[in-house]
């Protein structure tokens, strides 16, 4: 992994990344195949993406400045100028073998042709001045087919817009009908303070950043001149939505990993690297810490196969986390983030020095209904509840966890037992005389407030529950009242730490396991389960390998119970990371008599009322 300091530096560490991929292209370069798994929009259109995916990259390489490079880096940067604008001309082309075929509607190449319109938005040298006009003509046809098609509700309307801004751009015919629809569309998935969600009032996750804003600010950058007031009002907006998803990332830089599409990666960071793009008034050193970090962050992790390809997976290859729309060419949709590079060396953002967020250890995210909270060791973590997403794949897992944690990832399911269910973070059910284990789907009711979440749901057929979610400075105490018509066993699960790092690998003795706690005290890391309220029986599930997302191997400290018809009030506590030791961390008391939750934890004591709904 490179050092991160320049723009140089973002450079030649683009090419390093993409030089694995060059013997991959097909002959007329309109097409990438870099392996052979499968994705729902057919071979055809992986092939596609696969082209399109790497020009986030070098859309903003060929931007730049990059005379400073060394010689051989110029002559690489030339080679991949001349392949992919072969390839724009050869997909373009209807006569053409590697014809990318027209666009129908709802078509997975609507969603590539962002990547190319903004590719020649910020090189046109290369991708379109170069051109005959028969090539430009054939270039324009294949992209305006977008403009007589159903395009999906959500952030796929921002595809055609950069469309036909870039059809303004060069002087072409462009739909102002289509524009002024799809913007519409935008703006009514707005909420105020920086907020949008994607399509679903429900769905707030990382494509309100990566998409919604990303294309937002690529749009307020290009339009500034013709439309100033709204492209003023999109940078604004993004500047409030960066006071609160700042939040969603360490102060190393790591994200939390939460929702669909997290085997885009560094994508997660691309929203920092827009906002300077576009001028909006966030910090420049807090925007390059947080882009510069990330990437060097995932620079260090697994995420490469041997042949030096992106794989599907998150901090390593895993098909098992994977969505319906993830190809083997889907991974560089995280390039995007490279659109620092489309900055000269002598912008702002390169010339200031990086500076970390500071964080208040607790805040309230209004309107993802969400509690962050970041603990002194750095762990950042994500509370929240009343998520709601289209099945695109362990979509349970993805959004109705109770917590979302940047040290221990979270787990996806490989079946319906305790085990291979992988049931972390979340309170996970069967009933008495199955084993059919499953978690919560959905909510009923939720309320999120500056001290906890509360939720109520049907966990069972027969068994509901009210879960009230208490973070506390290090860790956080769950309450389950759970009114159950028929018998049930429940089991609630902690953290997924990892039990081995490198080659070390975790001992038995270094696992606590008492009836009522289960605590692991591992070199890389400590994490616990402990019942404080009810008859709970603490173990250590070992659940299947690769069902965590950041770790191969884990064990989740869970607390069960076996529950007979009736009504019950429970409660647990759950630490990791940054926590002391077995005898050294501070076990909160719990007392659910009365009407009220009373928590005392280091020597204050909170009080939080009780059931409401059940």
């Amino acid at each position: 992994m490179r050092e991160l300091r320049t723009r140089d530096d973002l450079a030649l560490l683009l090419l390093d990344w993409i030089r694995p991929l060059r013997k991959w292209y097909s002959a007329g370069g309109a097409r990438l195949k870099v392996g052979n798994t499968s994705a729902h929009y057919g071979e055809n259109s992986i092939r596609m993406e696969g082209y399109s995916r790497v020009l986030w990259g070098l859309g903003p390489l060929f931007a730049g400045e990059n005379g400073r490079l060394p010689q051989e880096a110029k002559a690489e940067i030339a080679m991949w100028q001349e392949l992919t604008r072969k390839g724009l001309i050869h997909g373009t082309d209807p006569g053409h073998e590697e014809y990318w075929q027209d666009v129908e509607d709802y078509d997975q190449k609507m969603v590539e042709m962002a990547a190319v319109a903004n590719a020649i938005l910020l090189a046109p040298g290369v991708y379109w001045e170069p051109l005959s006009e028969t090539q430009r003509q054939n270039v324009f046809r294949w992209l305006s087919g977008i403009n007589s098609r159903r395009v999906h509700a959500n952030n796929w309307r921002f595809f055609r817009v950069l469309v036909n801004i870039l059809f303004q751009k060069l002087g072409l015919p462009y739909s102002e009908d289509c524009l002024r629809d799809d913007l519409g569309v935008v703006e009514r998935c707005y909420e105020g303070d920086g907020w949008y969600f994607d399509g679903h009032p429900g769905q707030k996750d990382y494509y309100i950043p990566f998409a919604m804003h990303y294309y937002g600010l690529i749009y307020a950058r290009h339009m500034e001149d013709r439309e100033p007031k709204y492209c003023e009002q999109l940078k604004k907006r993004a500047g409030e939505f960066y006071r609160d998803f700042v939040y969603w990332f360490g102060r190393d830089g790591r994200e939390v990993p939460y929702g669909r599409s997290l085997t885009y990666r560094f994508a997660h960071s691309a929203v920092f690297a827009a906002m300077a793009f576009a001028g909006a008034e966030v910090p420049m050193g807090q925007l390059k810490s947080l882009v510069l970090e990330n990437m060097r962050y995932w620079g260090e992790q697994p995420i490469f196969d041997p042949g030096g390809i992106l794989t599907i997976g998150y901090q390593y290859p895993n098909l098992i986390m994977s969505e319906r729309y993830n190809a083997p060419g889907s991974p560089y949709w995280s390039f995007k983030t490279f659109l620092a590079l489309a900055l000269p060396g002598e912008h702002p953002f390169w010339k200031s020095q990086e500076t970390r967020p500071e964080f208040e250890i607790q805040k309230c995210l209004r309107h993802p209904n969400m509690i962050a909270v970041h603990e002194d060791s750095g762990h950042a973590l994500l509370y929240p509840t009343g998520q709601k997403s289209p099945n695109f794949g362990n979509t349970v897992a993805k959004y109705q966890k109770f917590v979302y944690s940047n040290r221990f990832g979270f787990s996806v399911s490989r079946g319906t037992g305790l085990e291979d269910g992988a049931f972390d973070n979340t309170l996970a059910g069967t009933l008495a005389r199955e084993d059919f284990w499953r978690m919560r789907q959905d909510a009923e009711r939720f309320e999120v407030t500056e001290e906890y979440t509360r939720t109520l749901y049907e966990l069972l057929p027969g068994v509901r529950v009210e879960s009230v979610i208490i973070p506390l400075e290090q860790g956080h105490v769950r309450v389950h009242y759970v009114l159950a018509e028929r018998g049930a066993k429940l089991a609630d699960g902690g953290f997924a730490i990892p039990l081995e790092e490198g080659e070390r690998h975790a001992a038995p003795s270094m696992v606590e396991l008492t009836r009522e706690s289960c605590r692991c005290a591992f070199p890389w890391g400590r994490a616990g389960a402990v019942c404080l309220a009810g008859e709970g029986r603490a173990r250590q599930v070992i659940p299947f390998p690769n069902t965590n997302l950041m770790y191969g191997i884990t064990l989740i400290p869970t607390v069960c119970y076996e529950l007979e018809p009736g009504e019950y009030g429970i409660a647990d506590y759950f630490y990791g990371d940054g926590c002391l030791g077995p005898g050294g961390e501070e076990t909160p008391g719990v007392d659910l008599t009365g009407d009220a939750i009373c928590i005392t934890y280091r020597g204050k004591t909170r009080r939080i009322t009780g059931k409401q709904w059940l």
